[in-house]
């Protein structure tokens, strides 16, 4: 059924819609994307910001986190590092100019099986945030959803009130051990696990509905507001805009700007599909998730042990790009 012209102009963008029943939030480091769709948080990792450090416009970001690398001195791998730290840092600095909430800040995939290594990490983070004027109350911290990156993210939230945003999040055992961590926010990544069902199944099309990532962050929508977890679910890493209206309802979606334009141009009516009165209803079982029953859980998840393990390389990669760009 076509819609009218005159009640297309009536109609609010997919977009506009969106947001009445979901926190929107802009998957990039590109500041001029933000200001067009004013998202109310930004996320960013290594490979956003890697792109961003590249565009002409954001060199001044990437002199001043020189400049910081080398008045700290030490080796050369520390000057980087120190310089590589400051350059997420400013990026975050400048992207809360921009927006009324909080903004993620990775912490290298590198240390993803490092407990005592990420906590220490994020917390020289926040001082480089709170260096620039910016409270820690204003930040997340990404961390891998490692078993590692999960109890990291137990002992931040609890003993240094430091809020965290759990990333390449792919099984339900990751899920229910970053809600009884109590953790802020998860980031359960939707595209991903599609690709990797496309990749190794018959089945090459799927309707939004019936999309496996959509499946897996309903699940734990359903799990979280059932057993009343206080932790954000925030769907990630979308292929495309079917996904995002087959999740309209979640609690957080992080979205490129990319399909934020389509989005925008797009008039249909959005309807919430998830909802915790129907989260209450559905028929899921409590599980509590020690080490030896999350790894085994976990690995019982083929597409979620494959695609945590290749998460991590992509981001540790960039990341190694990142430091030669500084170098």
């Amino acid at each position: 059924m076509s819609v009218s012209p005159v009640k297309r102009q009536k109609m609010e963008s997919a977009l506009d819609q969106l947001k009445h029943h979901t926190t929107v939030v802009a998957d990039t480091g590109d500041f001029n994307a933000i200001d067009e769709y004013k998202p109310l948080d930004a996320t960013t990792n290594p490979s956003l910001i890697l792109a961003a450090a590249q565009m002409p416009a954001y060199q001044k970001l990437v002199d001043d986190a020189v400049a910081y690398g080398k008045k700290l001195g030490g080796s050369e791998e520390e000057q980087i590092k120190n310089a590589s730290d400051k350059l997420f840092v400013l990026f975050g600095a400048e992207i809360l100019k921009r927006i009324p909430g909080r903004v993620s800040t990775e912490v290298d995939a590198r240390l993803s099986f490092d407990k005592e290594g990420m906590i220490q990490r994020a917390r020289r983070l926040i001082d480089l945030y709170k260096e620039v004027g910016v409270g820690k109350d204003r930040i997340l911290i990404k961390l891998s959803s490692t078993w590692e990156g999960i109890q990291a993210g137990r002992v931040l939230e609890a003993e240094h009130g430091i809020h965290c945003n759990m990333t390449l999040l792919f099984s339900f055992a990751q899920a229910v051990a970053c809600a009884e961590a109590g953790v802020t926010l998860i980031s359960p990544f939707v595209g991903r696990i599609l690709d990797w069902y496309v990749a190794n199944g018959d089945k090459k099309t799927y309707e939004p509905s019936e999309d496996p990532g959509v499946k897996s962050v309903t699940k734990i929508y359903n799990y979280y507001k059932k057993f009343g977890y206080k932790t954000i679910v925030m769907g990630a890493s979308f292929r495309n805009t079917g996904q995002i209206k087959a999740l309209t309802g979640c609690d957080y979606l992080t979205i490129s700007p990319k399909l934020l334009a389509e989005l925008s141009k797009e008039h249909v009516k959005l309807t919430p599909t998830l909802s915790v009165k129907e989260a209450q209803a559905c028929d899921l079982e409590k599980m509590h998730l020690d080490e030896k029953a999350f790894r085994w859980h976990h690995n019982e998840d083929q597409m979620a042990v494959e695609k945590l393990s290749d998460g991590i390389r992509r981001f540790a990669a960039d990341a190694v790009k990142l430091e030669r760009m500084l170098k």
